[in-house]
């Protein structure tokens, strides 16, 4: 084949491109749910969240056969009420500290992967639903920096913090497109949730998925997966 010119001119620069390896956050770099554990413990910290909480259950109640997300909402709006931005930051990276001190919190095997990645040169992005300061303040902690972080997202409201942006599924795709990405190499998930980031890698990879998890993957991406047991 006749290489032209400007292939030439191309070829060196597109070879010194990184690979993007992408890594969700939620049980593949940490154990649980890291929004959820802030905002337990936003409630566990205040006896009147608690309180507006149990007087809000009829209002849950009603919104549960809508939607499993209208209650959570509501639950969320409650954990930041009267948190404006400066507030919100301040409490989320004194979590954030505490967290990153938790022993077995994390998963040892993602966070080595992760280093590994780094190591090599590749651009790694972690893409995650959890909220971005949140999760920018736990990888400060854990030392991890020159990370690109792709999240949810908050916005300030009249009571306080509010959801703006829910990074989940198809939106993760979504926010990437937003961020310059259509494609990339490596992608590192362990639920159906990151099935759409998944399928755009040309290396997917499932963490701790039960056979039956790896089957379903499988099956919506219509190709094999890579399937590893981090601890």
């Amino acid at each position: 084949m006749t290489v032209m010119p400007e292939q030439e001119a191309l070829a060196p620069a597109d070879a010194a491109l990184p690979r993007v390896v992408l890594f969700d956050f939620d049980g593949v770099l940490i154990r649980g749910d890291s929004f959820y554990l802030f905002m337990r413990e936003r409630y566990r910290c205040s006896w009147w969240r608690r309180l507006l909480a149990l007087l809000s259950t009829p209002l849950l109640l009603l919104q549960l056969p809508f939607s499993r997300r209208l209650p959570m909402h509501t639950l969320v709006r409650i954990a930041l009420l009267g948190l404006g931005e400066q507030g919100y930051q301040v409490a989320a990276n004194a979590f954030a500290a505490a967290l990153a001190r938790r022993p077995k919190q994390f998963c040892r095997d993602g966070l080595q992967a992760l280093r590994r990645h780094q190591a090599q040169g590749d651009r790694v992005i972690v893409v995650t639903g959890c909220e971005h300061t949140l999760v920018s303040g736990i990888m400060q902690q854990l030392g991890l920096t020159n990370l690109e972080i792709v999240a949810s997202q908050l916005r300030p409201g009249w009571l306080g913090m509010r959801p703006l942006w829910h990074n989940v599924g198809r939106r993760k795709v979504q926010s990437l497109a937003r961020h310059g990405l259509s494609e990339w190499q490596v992608a590192y998930g362990d639920s159906m949730y990151d099935a759409a980031m998944l399928k755009l890698a040309a290396e997917a990879v499932l963490v701790n998925g039960t056979p039956a998890l790896c089957k379903k993957v499988e099956k919506a991406l219509g190709r094999a997966i890579t399937r590893v047991e981090w601890f």
